[in-house]
C-alpha cells in the first residue's frame, strides 16, 4: 500500500517530537503493509514549514529509517491549508508537490464550515497546472449533510482523500458514514493515514482497506491510486462494486 497523507517528520508540526517517534510510525507503517509514504507536514500559520524543512527532513527520516532496517520509503510533500496554497508560488508549491508529483497539491478540507474561496481557488490552481487532491472532507460537518456538494469538483478532476480511521470507523460514526456515501457515490479516491503517532489514527490503512468490502475497490483505494498520483499519470479506471462483504462500522 502507499500512504500520501501522513505527519511522519520530527518536530515540524503536531506529529513526533523526535526522529525516535518518526521510526515508530515507520515501524507501524510496515506491520500494516505499507511500502511508501508521504510525508505531509502542516504548511499554515501555526506551522508554517517551508519546503527546504520538508526536504531536508525527508532525507533524514529516511537515512534513519535504512539504518534501522525499516523498509519504508518516505516520499515528500505537504499538507497545504487552503489560504497558504493560494498565496504560494508556483515553484514553492511543485516543491511541496504530493508524493514528489510536482503537479498534484493536497488541500487541507477544513473541519468546520464550506470553505467558499475552494472553488475559486481549485480553478486557479489547475490554471496553474495542479491537479487538487483535498483531504479528509469526509471529517466536515458540511459534507457529512450534504456529501454531493462535492461532485461539481470530482467532475472538474479534483479527487478526494478519505482518512483510514473514518472508513473503519474508528473516529466516529458521522466520518465512517460519509465515507461509505462517497465511496458509494463515486466522489473518493484513495485512502491514507493522516498518521500522526503509531496509535489511533497512525496507520490502520490495513484495517480501512478491509472495511471496503471489496478486495479490487480497496487496492485501487490505497494503491492504484496512490501509485498513479507518485508517477504523474492518470489514475487508472475505478473497479465496479462487487458487492462484497462490507463490515459493520465501529462506534
Amino acid at each position: 500500500m502507499i500512504d500520501l497523507h501522513s505527519h511522519v517528520l520530527p518536530g515540524v508540526d503536531d506529529g513526533p517530537a523526535a526522529m525516535d517517534g518518526s521510526l515508530e510510525i515507520l515501524r507501524a507503517a510496515a506491520e500494516d503493509g505499507i511500502a511508501r509514504i508521504a510525508a505531509t507536514p502542516h504548511v499554515r500559520d501555526d506551522y508554517p514549514t517551508g519546503p527546504e524543512t520538508m526536504e531536508r527532513l525527508v532525507d533524514e527520516v529516511n537515512a534513519a529509517a535504512r539504518a534501522e532496517g525499516v523498509a519504508v520509503e518516505v516520499l515528500r510533500g505537504g499538507e497545504l491549508a487552503l489560504e497558504h496554497a493560494a498565496a504560494l508560488d508556483d515553484e514553492t508549491l511543485r516543491r511541496f508537490g504530493l508524493g514528489g508529483n510536482p503537479a498534484a497539491l493536497l488541500l487541507e478540507f477544513p473541519y468546520h464550515g464550506w470553505p467558499l474561496e475552494l472553488r475559486d481557488l481549485v480553478f486557479r490552481l489547475e490554471t496553474r497546472g495542479f491537479r487538487v487532491v483535498l483531504a479528509h472532507p469526509e471529517r466536515n460537518a458540511e459534507v457529512q449533510a450534504e456529501p454531493e456538494r462535492l461532485r461539481p469538483f470530482v467532475e472538474a478532476g479534483v479527487l478526494v482523500q478519505l482518512t483510514a480511521a473514518s472508513v473503519d470507523g474508528r473516529i466516529g460514526r458521522a466520518s465512517a458514514t460519509a465515507s461509505r456515501t462517497l465511496l458509494d457515490a463515486e466522489l473518493a479516491h484513495l485512502i491514507a493515514s493522516d498518521g500522526h503517532a503509531p496509535a489511533v489514527r497512525a496507520v490502520g490503512m490495513a484495517a480501512a482497506a478491509e472495511a471496503v468490502g471489496d478486495e479490487a475497490l480497496a487496492r485501487w483505494l490505497t494503491h492504484d491510486v496512490p501509485a498513479a498520483i507518485v508517477a504523474a499519470v492518470a489514475p487508472p479506471p475505478r473497479p465496479a462494486f462487487k458487492g462484497g462483504r462490507r463490515l459493520p462500522w465501529r462506534h
